[in-house]
C-alpha cells in the first residue's frame, strides 16, 4: 500500500516537473511534430481497421437478435450509434492505444534510461522530463480527432454491414442514426477521450522514465505500463460516466 502511494506521489511530481524549465521552442517544435507522426498519425491505420469492422459486427449482432417483428429495423442503427459513440470509440480504442502507443512510449524512454541517454541530458542541464514527456502530452491533445474518425468509421461499418448484409434498408439505418440523438453524448465522449489522451501520454512515460535494470526490464516495464494504463482508463471511464450520465 505504501509502495503504491509512493508511486502515485512520484507520478504527480513528474507531471509537475513536465512544466518546469521548458526546452527551447526551436527544439521542442521538432520533437512535437515527431511525436504527432509516431503516436497519432502512425496509429490511424489500426484504429481505422478496428473501428470499421467492430461497427459492422455491432450492427450484425444487433440485427440477429431482433427476432420480434414489431421492433423497427432502425433500432440496428440506433444501437450501433450509441455503442460506437458512448463506449467503443473512446474507451475500447484507448485500450488498443495503450498497447500500441503506450508500449512504444515506455520502451523508447526505457531504452534511453538503460543506455544512459537520460543521464546525459540531465548532465547537460536539460530538464529530461520536459524534453521527453511534454511533446507526447501535446501530441495527445490531437487524440480526440482520432476518436472522431473512429466514430465515423464505426458507424460507416455498421451501415455497410447492415445494408449490404440485407439486415436493414439504407433509409431505415439513416433514420435510426438520427433517432433520439443527444448532442451531450458526443461532448461526454470527447471529454473522456481528452482525459484518456493525457493518461496515455503520461502513465507509459512514467514507467519508462523511472524503470531500473537492463534491456530485459524494458520489456517488463512495457507490459506493466500497458496493464496499469488500461486499469486507470477503465476506472476513470467509470468515474466520468457516473458523474456525467447518472
Amino acid at each position: 500500500m505504501i509502495k503504491a502511494l509512493n508511486q502515485i506521489g512520484k507520478y504527480f511530481l513528474m507531471i509537475k516537473e513536465v512544466f518546469n524549465k521548458p526546452t527551447k521552442w526551436s527544439v521542442m517544435k521538432s520533437l512535437i511534430l515527431k511525436e504527432i507522426d509516431d503516436l497519432i498519425i502512425g496509429s490511424m491505420g489500426i484504429v481505422a481497421f478496428i473501428s470499421f469492422f467492430i461497427g459492422g459486427v455491432v450492427a450484425i449482432q444487433t440485427a440477429l437478435n431482433l427476432t420480434n417483428p414489431l421492433i423497427p429495423k432502425s433500432l440496428i442503427a440506433f444501437a450501433t450509434r450509441q455503442s460506437v459513440i458512448l463506449e467503443f470509440a473512446p474507451t475500447f480504442i484507448s485500450i488498443i492505444m495503450a498497447g500500441r502507443a503506450g508500449s512504444y512510449i515506455t520502451s523508447s524512454i526505457g531504452t534511453m534510461r538503460v543506455t544512459e541517454q537520460i543521464d546525459a541530458l540531465e548532465v547537460m542541464g536539460v530538464n529530461a522530463i520536459n524534453y521527453l514527456i511534454f511533446p507526447k502530452i501535446v501530441a495527445f491533445t490531437l487524440y480526440p480527432f482520432v476518436i472522431a474518425i473512429s466514430m465515423f468509421l464505426g458507424i460507416m461499418g455498421g451501415w455497410l454491414a447492415g445494408v449490404y448484409g440485407g439486415f436493414v434498408g439504407s433509409d431505415q439505418f439513416l433514420e435510426g442514426i438520427q433517432t433520439d440523438f443527444i448532442p451531450f453524448h458526443v461532448f461526454y465522449a470527447f471529454l473522456k477521450t481528452f482525459v484518456f489522451g493525457m493518461l496515455l501520454a503520461t502513465i507509459p512515460s512514467f514507467h519508462g522514465f523511472y524503470m531500473k535494470g537492463g534491456a530485459l526490464e524494458v520489456g517488463k516495464a512495457s507490459t506493466t505500463s500497458f496493464v496499469w494504463t488500461s486499469v486507470v482508463i477503465i476506472t476513470v471511464n467509470y468515474i466520468i460516466t457516473q458523474l456525467l450520465l447518472s
